[in-house]
């Protein structure tokens, strides 16, 4: 018992030592925001170069998009020391001095592969996760039921919105395929109606946050929302929380709004026309060091636009504000910080459109858009 108490005492000062306030960091929040650089899927097991890259492009800020550490563990004092591990990276400490740092999580760094809101020690989790990311005590985010946030930064005109959603915290149980399906994956879709992903906390949350004015949003999910071929976790597990997502934006009309996820140890960008008048992007970035390299099939992902990235990676937005119709740039970068993805997309492209046509008069054309 004393032994593991010595244990307990040292985790959690390896931990305070370890944070030294993310937020210290941080930018105004009206400061210009160009370049957000995003990834997943981190081992603190194993060596991450990647940092070196990430710091060479000098992003204003990073977003970690969940399995930041793999902790896998009901035991809190060594979850605790698996963060430490992290904080104590050297590229990492470097980025935290000069980067704001935004994050969420997913399952391993919650506690237990593929869990929910099952996971018993989801509550003691939570605060060591917002610990560890320098969240003040007394923030909102230590009383909801889960670790979802957002922020918005940049001047009026040029304000990104970055949404962190929780995807496990209030996740119903997921569905087991049948033994003839488990080729494809181990899972199949909930139809529950009563089954959820974000729980009704969050979904209110999201609708609060989704009505406010930002130019550009980056709603990011630790799971893949677009990409739905495959049979592992995505949103597309609980079809009817994927489709209230996009019933939701089209609703308030958003406009701007791009998806940032991870998970899937590969780089890859999915697009789907969501009812939106505008194609929505998911663009995946997994894993910082635990890609799949070529160890197993690809995916299939009839949404997959281009190639993909089979190599540890990092994701980018990148955002040009001094073009008169600003333009956002989606990379998926390897390690050594070549360019293995890229789409562009001006801002205009990106504008909620839903024309409603009468008998005597056609839809309009969209603006900005060659037919």
């Amino acid at each position: 018992m004393r032994g593991s108490r010595i244990h307990a005492c040292v985790s959690a000062a390896a931990l305070a030592a370890a944070v030294v306030s993310l937020a210290g960091a941080a930018p105004s929040s009206q400061a210009l925001v160009s370049r957000i650089a995003f990834g997943s899927c981190a081992d603190q097991n194993k060596q991450q170069p990647v940092w070196v890259s990430i710091l060479k492009l000098n992003p204003e800020v990073f977003v970690f998009l969940g399995d930041n550490i793999y902790g896998d563990t009901s035991d809190m004092g060594k979850l605790r020391a698996e963060y430490a591990k992290l904080g104590r990276m050297d590229g990492f400490e470097k980025l935290r001095k000069s980067a704001r740092i935004l994050a969420t999580w997913d399952d391993h760094d919650m506690g237990e592969d593929d869990a929910g809101a099952e996971y018993s020690k989801k509550a003691e989790s939570k605060e060591i996760f917002l610990d560890f990311f320098g969240e003040p005590k007394d923030s909102p985010r230590r009383n909801r039921s889960g670790v979802y946030d957002a922020a918005i930064l940049g001047p009026p005109g040029k304000r990104v919105q970055i949404i962190l959603l929780d995807t496990r915290y209030n996740r119903s149980p997921l569905k087991k395929a049948g033994l003839l399906d488990r080729a494809r994956g181990p899972y199949q879709p909930n139809t529950d109606p009563q089954a959820t992903i974000l729980g009704e906390e969050q979904w209110d949350f999201l609708r609060r946050e989704l009505v406010k004015p930002a130019e550009v949003r980056l709603l990011c999910s630790s799971i893949q929302v677009v990409a739905n071929d495959h049979a592992y976790e995505k949103w597309g597990n609980f079809p009817a929380e994927r489709q209230r997502l996009f019933d939701l934006l089209a609703e308030l009309r958003v406009s701007g709004l791009v998806i940032l996820s991870g998970d899937r140890h590969l780089g890859e960008l999915s697009a789907t026309d969501a009812g939106l008048g505008y194609v929505l992007y998911d663009l995946t970035s997994s894993g910082l060091n635990r890609a799949i390299y070529n160890l197993r099939p690809l995916e299939h992902n009839d949404s997959r636009v281009g190639t993909v990235a089979r190599v540890n990676n990092f994701g980018v937005v990148a955002i040009d504000w001094e073009r008169k119709n600003p333009r956002l740039t989606l990379q998926i970068r390897d390690e050594e910080g070549d360019v293995r993805l890229a789409q562009k997309l001006d801002l205009s492209e990106l504008q909620f459109w839903r024309p409603v046509p009468t008998p005597d008069q056609p839809p309009k054309e969209k603006p900005g858009v060659a037919p």
